[in-house]
């Protein structure tokens, strides 16, 4: 599947691909784990023509941006953020709307917790928070060790994880005739398959959302929108209504028939809710 990233950019010394739609109130994506940007495909043309420009990319280690070698360069959430930081500078922006998925919810919640100067509204969807990831199944695979799924045969480790992906769709049809295939090929092969668990498993640590759990009513400063697939197996619905009750002013809507990867489910109705939430605070 043809990439929505098709720029590249060197920040703090690591390349990042990224590009920009339309013109407009800046507004900035923001994917999670085990995606991409690729994500956002049936969401930004809807966005970008609508008075928005979209700068979206892929997180330092995922996707078509640069897999460090070097294990010293931090690509967790809070390392993440000064990438983020860096990038807005790049495109010249004092500001901008932050909306985020799954461990880019993490990403938001510390840039808008440390630097609410930057962010003019947050919303985040099916995202990590607190103490909710890794999943239950993840922790224990983390527990018994990744050093066996690292070194399985390239096909099994494809296979293993498409079952993983598959469970964070309610459409599965749809899902395995377009992007899947897609997410498989980042985190698999000579590359992808060490890369997913130097850049993104080691990661999947609470410590990043915890350090601002106790902060997040600040948040309420800021236009917060919460969306959530009503099926999401990976982030449970009872996280958003958490977050919901620990973000003053923060409105949560809830999507039947949909997933965690809830732009893959549902990316209609997400870019509707966007537009009218994004036009009533630009």
């Amino acid at each position: 599947m043809e990439a929505i990233v098709k720029e590249n950019t060197l920040i703090r010394g690591t390349r990042i691909a990224y590009s920009t739609y339309g013109e407009g109130a800046p507004v900035v994506l923001l994917h999670g784990t085990p995606s991409s940007s690729l994500i956002w495909r049936n969401i930004v043309p809807k966005l970008s023509s609508t008075g928005f420009k979209i700068h979206v990319y892929d997180l330092l280690g995922y996707g078509l941006s640069e897999r460090p070698w070097d294990p010293s360069i931090d690509t967790s959430i809070s390392g993440q953020v000064p990438v983020l930081e860096d990038l807005l500078t790049y495109w010249d922006l004092k500001s901008a709307h932050i909306v985020a998925h799954d461990i880019g919810g993490g990403i938001a919640q510390r840039l808008a917790v440390f630097s609410p100067e930057k962010v003019r509204s947050v919303t985040l969807i099916d995202v990590v928070s607190f103490d909710s990831y890794p999943s239950a199944r993840t922790r224990q695979q983390m527990q018994q060790g990744t050093e066996s799924l690292l070194k399985l045969p390239d096909q099994q480790h494809r296979e293993h994880y498409r079952e993983w992906l598959l469970s964070a769709v309610q459409k599965m049809g749809p899902f395995e005739t377009s992007s899947l295939d897609t997410f498989l090929g980042y985190i698999s092969g000579p590359v992808g398959q060490a890369s997913l668990y130097q850049h993104q498993v080691r990661h999947y640590d609470p410590t990043h959302t915890l350090e601002v759990a106790d902060r997040l009513g600040e948040m309420g400063k800021i236009p917060v929108k919460l969306i959530w697939g009503c099926n999401d197996a990976w982030q449970s619905l009872s996280w958003a209504e958490k977050l919901r009750t620990s973000i003053p002013g923060s409105e949560l809507v809830v999507l039947d028939d949909c997933g965690h990867f809830a732009p893959e489910d549902q990316p209609e109705l997400i870019s509707k809710l966007l537009i009218d939430f994004l036009k009533g605070h630009s």
